[in-house]
């Protein structure tokens, strides 16, 4: 099984910053889930692109590439890993995990030290495997969808990891014209994923080998232009939103 965190952010970076560009909606999303915390600890912050404004945010995000590209107007991320967190017990108000879990190289101890320093909500926003499935995606591209069903963590899993209370689940609404490139956005705009560029900016492509990924475009090419894919899908063109794989699980 491939190292879920061996993802070259090195070749990955340039793409995300276009492509991976925060939706004001689905941060509406997430900063309801986090109530009325003031103190948040952003784990896995990478760029900074849903850390909130108007509360105290400290980041903790291990790739220099990814710190690289944070905006200047947000304070610089620590350099730390969520299993050896620098703080003390109990030192946020809440705690923010955004796309990031699935690229932890020890998930239980991450999770067990985001709880130990945070003593109200955690909230993370991941992929459910069981609802990958779902996705039109995984019909044209299985080896993707193989790759997104091993390394994102089942829920379960991450309820136990995190002390084993309750976890509230919140379907993650994206709306059609969603700015954050992450595979379910495109949910009614099949054509952008012909786009390599688009492709590499979600990270699970880099594992995926390049004549899958050309058996994928060609297939979804040849459906589009017959309009086979619109035939099964093509009432989700105009759906305004969408619930997918995304969840927000707050603990």
């Amino acid at each position: 099984m491939p190292d879920w965190d061996d993802t070259d952010y090195s070749n990955l970076a340039a793409d995300y910053a276009v492509v991976r560009r925060p939706d004001p909606r689905i941060g509406a999303q997430l900063a309801a889930a986090l109530g009325t915390a003031r103190t948040v600890l952003d784990v896995g912050a990478g760029t900074g692109s849903y850390e909130p404004t108007d509360r105290h945010v400290v980041a903790v995000e291990p790739s220099a590439e990814m710190r690289a590209l944070r905006d200047p107007a947000l304070p610089p991320a620590i350099d730390a890993t969520a299993d050896a967190l620098p703080f003390d017990d109990d030192t946020f108000d809440a705690a923010l995990a955004v796309f990031t879990i699935h690229h932890w190289p020890d998930l239980d101890r991450g999770l067990a030290e985001v709880r130990r320093v945070t003593r109200g909500p955690v909230v993370i926003m991941t992929a459910d495997p069981e609802a990958l499935g779902d996705l039109w995606q995984a019909h044209y591209a299985p080896e993707f969808h193989a790759t997104e069903r091993q390394r994102y963590p089942s829920l379960t899993r991450i309820a136990t990891a995190l002390g084993g209370g309750p976890l509230e689940v919140r379907p993650l609404r994206i709306p059609l014209d969603c700015s954050d490139g992450f595979a379910d956005a495109f949910y009614g705009r099949p054509e952008a994923l012909l786009d390599p560029a688009v492709r590499n900016a979600q990270s699970a492509w880099s594992f995926v080998a390049d004549d899958a990924q050309s058996r994928f475009a060609r297939r979804l090419r040849a459906d589009l232009d017959s309009g086979a894919w619109d035939e099964r899908h093509g009432h989700l063109r105009t759906q305004p939103e969408f619930e997918g794989s995304i969840r927000i699980l707050i603990a």
